[in-house]
């Protein structure tokens, strides 16, 4: 984690893996930085390779940096929404087994 020194926040993918086999970290960085410049926090990964896609993700400090202002990228709100999702029905069948 590097220290905030103010400016406009985003939510972005940091592509990582190899050549032709691309996972991803789900991180909060500056929102004009690069694509694989320093981050301010890793809060997941994606990994689409895998039959479903993996995700990954640290729900709580996702919202925490929302409430603070950072802005997903398109792709990462599809994405959040997608762990959300995935979360409900893993607890709905947590319920349905007790």
């Amino acid at each position: 984690m590097g220290s905030f020194r103010g400016g406009l926040l985003a939510i972005k993918l940091m592509r990582t893996g190899a050549k032709k086999r691309p996972s991803y970290r789900i991180v909060v960085k500056e929102k004009q930085s690069k694509r694989d410049g320093a981050c301010l926090e890793n809060l997941g990964t994606y990994n689409p390779t895998r039959q479903p896609a993996e995700i990954k993700l640290k729900t709580e400090r996702v919202q925490y940096w929302l409430a603070k202002g950072a802005q997903p990228t398109d792709t990462v709100r599809r994405l959040i929404k997608q762990a959300a999702k995935e979360q409900a029905v893993a607890a709905d069948a947590e319920v349905v087994a007790a």
